[in-house]
């Protein structure tokens, strides 16, 4: 099995990585806020994101002083946007993938950051 494949699911594999994926599907995000949502540590949710951008999900973009993380939109490899696409079909019925919605929309990061 090609390696690709395996990083592919091994990135899908936890549910706060599926629980990012989801919240980058609404809005991109920052660490901070990313971390507020999740409740983990910062270092915590930075080992989530190196994995998923290294899978080729996400990708980061600087606006200003923040770095905001989002689904990438011109993956390399095609099955990457099929996986994302099929997310909803998956998960959107958890409870968590819901509260973790509202409360990105919800949130401020000149708040949560500045903390």
């Amino acid at each position: 099995m090609g390696e690709a494949k395996i990083k592919f699911f091994k990135a899908l594999s936890d549910s706060n990585r599926l629980r990012i994926l989801k919240m980058l599907q609404t809005k991109p995000l920052c660490v901070c806020e990313i971390t507020n949502v999740l409740e983990l540590a910062t270092s915590t949710v930075s080992q989530h994101l190196k994995i998923l951008k290294e899978a080729g999900f996400i990708i980061e973009g600087k606006d200003g002083k923040w770095v905001n993380y989002l689904i990438n939109p011109r993956p390399n490899d095609p099955r990457i946007s099929s996986l994302l696409s099929s997310l909803d079909y998956w998960i959107a019925d958890e409870s968590a993938i819901a509260s973790d919605k509202k409360k990105v929309l919800e949130s401020d990061r000149n708040i949560i950051c500045s903390k």
